[in-house]
């Protein structure tokens, strides 16, 4: 008789245990019965691979230049389309048109214009025009100033020697000699022509 009590009791003790624990299985991981073989767990089904995205092409920072940049008096005119920040550098820029070579010239601050500006203090003071430089340049500094590569809008080409910079299609440079040559004193100006890069490194100002 008490044998006859116990396994009853042991039977519905069984019966009112949860699933979970009854099986053995624990929960989330379904057989294909439905449940789950008592003493087995089966292992999550593979998530499906999801199909790669269409190759979109990475937009870029900045639109490029729109227009036809143009000059006037020796200054330049922005092309339509240019941003606030590049109008600005060309207006700093356009400050120095007729400033005679100086070496030297630009380094000591942007306060208030030099006599005469460098390669290097012309390109400065350009750029603090944007309020992209707080301070100048030689142009050892111009060459490592920013991103690697061509930019939409500035692209600033440096050495150890020389420094320049092509703003929204025109070139602002002290002189139109080669890579390696002293300056001719020309001072900074516009010009509608382009000059080998050999021999600079090739910078411009992040998202210009």
């Amino acid at each position: 008789m008490w044998l006859r009590t116990t396994t009853i009791a042991a039977a519905a003790l069984l019966a009112c245990a949860p699933a979970a624990l009854a099986d053995g299985g624990g929960a989330g991981y379904p057989s294909a019965s439905g449940g789950t073989a008592p003493g087995q767990v089966t292992p999550p089904a593979p998530a499906r691979p999801q199909p790669a995205p269409a190759n979109q092409p990475t937009p870029p920072l900045v639109p490029p230049p729109t227009g036809t940049p143009g000059l006037s008096g020796g200054r330049a005119i922005a092309p339509a389309g240019t941003p606030r920040v590049v109008r600005h550098v060309i207006v700093a820029a356009n400050r120095l048109i007729r400033k005679r070579y100086r070496w030297g010239g630009g380094h000591r601050g942007f306060t208030s214009l030099d006599r005469g500006y460098d390669c290097s203090g012309a390109v400065s003071y350009a750029l603090y025009g944007g309020r992209l430089l707080l301070s100048p340049l030689d142009s050892t500094g111009l060459s490592r100033f920013g991103e690697a590569g061509p930019g939409s809008w500035i692209t600033i080409y440096a050495n150890r020697t020389h420094a320049y910079m092509v703003v929204a299609g025109l070139r602002f440079d002290t002189g139109f000699h080669d890579a390696f040559t002293t300056p001719t004193g020309t001072g900074p100006r516009w010009s509608a022509t382009a000059r080998t890069g050999r021999g600079f490194r090739v910078r411009h100002p992040a998202g210009l």
